[in-house]
Order: structure tokens, then sequence, then C-alpha cells
């Protein structure tokens, strides 16, 4: 079966591949103007530019699962769980891709959309082999995805650590934590912090693990599969790094590097406003520089642990006559840690909680600045107006990062719908043996498989030093959209159990619906990657 399995990988590709190029031709013809894409174009246009970078999404993802499978065939490790998931998912997609593929539950992108021929290869599975993968994952627990990544024997036991630290310290108390939306307990981010986790990628010489971004997503992955909240603490801390590490002079990367390596310092992000969104170019708030320091006024929203951080990455105007990117300048912004009773004393800073349906842990809050002083030494590189370039720098391994908290909780969909399809008993037997039921079970199993695959590619693309905004971003879009469905299908199978609060399922839903939106919205994310892709076959 391993080498049929990989000869249909093989031909769904190609044909995915040759559908994406005759969609981007046709996208091309309706919004350029010779060489230049036509902005309002781009507007008008928004389904089908919107549509190809889903196709292209799918074509890349089909692509990295081919060449998982032909490396697994080659080791002669490709059994029999490896190549049905590949089936199921290499049926479904190459199905989607000639009939519909569906970009959110009320939008669908057809070839006649684009005006081109459907692709024509695709495959068929039947119920017996859907059947007999569910038995597979039903014996292994839903675990049999976990050995679907071809990694190495480091990341592997990476990979062995923080599942033990999670399944041990974080999935006992999560769904408590969340209830009663508690910031996490400061002995668990301290045990973190000496696992490693704050300086995962930051080097050696600056007192971190100086490991790659594939590492990275093994963390990540498993700490968002025991609760969304721990896989998301270290992000701050890999944003702060890389912007020093990118942007920061020998006397900024001395001193913050080792402080976040350490888990001494805690980092936030702090660069949304009321109104803004994800048009940073109309970003107001001011930095004025006075004698050593910088006063700063306006007000920022969505910054996640903003209470207990330390130093805020912050993204400010310098140049008040300018509009647009230019003139932000980003600067490192140290701050008293707050609480729940006063989440900020340091003076010029005022703010509250914002409530979050899921995401918590951290908390997310709004703040207004009024003469908030920041010493000028900390201006990031120390020459104003290269903020938004900074920030650009940083994206690419934000989304690999999201992608891999993506691909942590839809594991952990997976396996509370099974543990949940198996205990719960009706008409006589487990609710698992209806095919309604296992088939939903076995095409998340599928789905995070191929999310795995895209993720981790992004990740060894970073690693290698190519540029790899395309694949981060495809990741990020592949991913959030599995874990929403994961989260979904999994509350499905719950039943009415599912809706109660008490069940984790329910937080995890929630959890899933915020990566669709953050480090750049599904919509935004998809007119980046066609962006890209429509100025590539210009040139």
């Amino acid at each position: 079966m391993s080498a049929e399995i990989v000869g249909q990988l093989e031909a769904v590709a190609d044909a995915a591949e040759s559908y994406m190029r005759a969609a981007r031709a046709a996208v091309r013809g309706r919004v350029a103007k010779g060489a230049s894409l036509d902005r309002a174009a781009m507007d008008r246009e928004q389904h089908v530019v919107h549509g190809l970078a889903w196709v292209a999404t799918y074509a890349e993802t089909l692509r990295e699962v081919r060449d998982w499978a032909r490396a697994l065939h080659a080791q002669g490790k490709l059994g029999e769980v490896e190549s049905l998931l590949a089936k199921v998912l290499v049926a479904e997609y190459s199905a989607q891709l000639a009939g519909g593929l569906p970009m959110t539950q009320v939008e669908t992108i057809r070839p006649a959309d684009f005006g081109v021929d459907a692709p024509r290869v695709t495959v068929a599975i039947s119920q017996d082999e859907k059947t007999r993968l569910a038995a597979l994952l039903h014996d292994a627990q839903g675990r049999a995805t976990f050995e679907t990544t071809n990694l190495d024997a480091d990341s592997e036991m990476i990979r062995d650590q923080f599942r033990k630290f999670a399944d041990d310290k974080i999935m006992p108390h999560a769904h408590g934590w969340h209830c009663r939306d508690e910031l996490i307990p400061l002995d668990v981010l301290n045990e973190m912090g000496a696992l490693g986790v704050f300086g995962l990628t930051i080097p050696e010489e600056y007192g971190g693990a100086g490991l790659g971004k594939t590492a990275m997503c093994v963390v990540s992955e498993e700490l968002s599969r025991a609760w969304i909240g721990t896989g998301s603490l270290g992000t701050r801390s890999e944003i702060a790094a890389e912007l020093i590490l990118i942007g920061g002079t020998p006397e900024q990367k001395a001193y913050w590097l080792p402080k976040i390596a350490s888990a001494e310092i805690l980092p936030t992000a702090v660069f949304t406003e009321p109104n803004t969104g994800s048009d940073l170019g109309s970003l107001r708030t001011r930095a004025v520089q006075e004698g050593d320091h910088y006063v700063v006024t306006g007000a920022k929203t969505w910054i996640t642990h903003a209470a207990r951080a330390d130093v805020m990455t912050m993204l400010v105007r310098t140049d008040p006559n300018t509009t647009g990117f230019n003139g932000l300048s980003m600067l490192l912004a140290p701050k008293q840690r707050g609480d729940d009773a006063n989440p900020f004393p340091t003076p010029g800073m005022s703010g509250g909680e914002i409530e979050v349906i899921g995401y918590r842990g951290m908390k997310e809050y709004e703040i207004g600045f009024d003469g908030f002083k920041v010493p000028a030494a900390n201006l990031l590189g120390g020459v104003e107006g290269q903020g938004f370039k900074q920030l650009m720098a940083t994206f690419e391994s934000a989304r690999i990062q999201t992608a891999a908290r993506a691909v942590g909780v839809a594991q952990s969909a997976l396996e509370l719908g099974l543990k949940y399809a198996v205990e719960r008993k009706q008409f006589g037997q487990e609710i698992f043996h209806f095919p309604r039921v296992s088939n939903k079970l076995v095409m998340i199993a599928a789905e995070i498989m191929a999310s795995r695959q895209i993720t981790y590619f992004a990740a060894r693309q970073k690693d290698s030093g190519k540029r790899c905004d395309l694949e981060a971003g495809m990741a990020k879009l592949l991913a959030a959209r599995v874990a929403w469905a994961a989260a979904d299908n999994a509350l499905q199978i719950h039943g009415g159990n599912g809706f109660a609060v008490e069940y984790p399922i329910s937080r995890v839903l929630a959890d899933a619906r915020i990566l669709n939106i953050f480090e750049g919205a599904g919509e935004i994310q998809a007119m980046v990657i066609a962006r890209r892709l429509l100025e590539e076959s210009a040139n």
C-alpha cells in the first residue's frame, strides 16, 4: 500500500500545482496593470485573490505530505497508519480542489470562480479504509499522529521532555485555571523558564539554548496541546528576542537577551491600537524625545500578559509629520510588574483587562499612556524610523510558532474527542463505532498530519536561512482552520455535554477560535500570500 499512496500523492500534488498556476494566471489577468498589481482591483476581486492563496496553500501542503511519505517509504517506515492518514488527506483535498475548497464555513472557492478547468486527478477512499484507520487511532489513543513529523533524535527528545511536563504540570490544572480566569501560576512559569522555554532560540552567547525554529515548533505544539495559554507564553519572549537580535545594538543585545533567556524579565508586545487592527500604518501613539527620554502618549489594546510583563516592545510614531509606515520606531520600554489588584503601577500608564472567552492564562489588556517615559537609549537599533521594518522581520517566526500552537490545539481536540467517543455508550455500544463519529476523528487526524508537515517545513526553511514568509503564512492559514474544525467536531462528538463549561472541550473550542485572528487574521493572511504569488508570477 505504501508505494501506491506515494504514487497517488505525487499525481495529486502535480495536479494541484498545475491548477494553482492556471488560477494564478487567471487572477493576475484581473488585477494587474502591466507589471504592477492594481490595489483597487485586488480589493474588488478579493474572493478569487484570497481563493488563490487557499489553492496555493493546498498545493504546498500536498507537496509536503508527498515529500514526507516519500522519505518514510524510502526508509521503510511508511506504515499502515501513515499510509491511511495520507490517503484520507489526499482523497479529501483532491476532491475539494476539484469541487470546492472551503475558505470558511460560508465561503468556497471553485475552479469556475477562476474560469479554469478543475484538476482531473482525484483519489477515492472507502469506508472500510476509514474504519481501519479509526481502529488504529483507537488503539493508539490518538497518539499515532505524533509519529508523523519525521524529526531527528534531538527534536524527539525535546518533544518527550515537554510532553511529560505538559501532561504532569499543565494538563491536570489547565481547565481550572481557564474557568477561574487565572494567570498562569508563577511556579509553572518559573519551571518553564528553567526548562529553557524563554531562551529556546536565543544564541548560546546570550544565555539561550541556541536552537532553531523546528525546536520552537516542537515545544509550542506540546505546551499548546496541554493549554494554549502555556503554549503561547513563550511567544512574547520569542518576538522580543528576535526584534533585538535583528535590530538591536550590541549593547542592547548584551543587556536584554540574557535576561529574557533566563526568564529574569518577561516581555510583552505592544503594537495594536484601537481602530487600527491590522492597519499598523495608521498607528498614532506618539513618542517625543525630551532630553534622555522619550515621552509616550496614546492608547494600545489587545496586549497579552501586559500586567505581569517587565518590558514592552512598543511600536510608536516618533516622527509626527509622517503617515503610513514611515516614522514608526520600536522602543524597549521597561515597566513595573503588576498584578490583578494593581495591573499598571508604573507612572504614565493606566488600563484594564479585556475579558475574553478563551486564550486565558496571560490575560488581555488595554493600556493608556500619558507622559510615560522610556530611556532614549532603549530605541531599538538607535535609529528612528526603523520600527515597522524591524517588526516585519519577525513575522515569519511568529506565524510559524502560531501554526505550531494551532497544531497543538488540534491535537488536544483529537485526544478529547477520541476519549469521549470511547467512553460514551449509546444504543449498546461505544459511540466511536458509529461512522459519523469515527470519520470525524479520522479527518481531524489526517488534517493534523498535513498541517504538521507544512508547519515544520516552514520551520526548516527558516532554520536554513531561506526566506519563508510565504510558507509561514500558508502554515498559519491552514493550521488555524484545522484547529477550529478539530475543536468544533470534537465538541460535536461530545453532544450536549460539549456545551457544558465543565468539559475541557468547551475551553479548547474557545481557544481555537483566536488562532484565525491573531498574528494576521485569515483574510489578511490570504491577501499577503496572494500578493506574493502574483508578484512572483510577474518576474
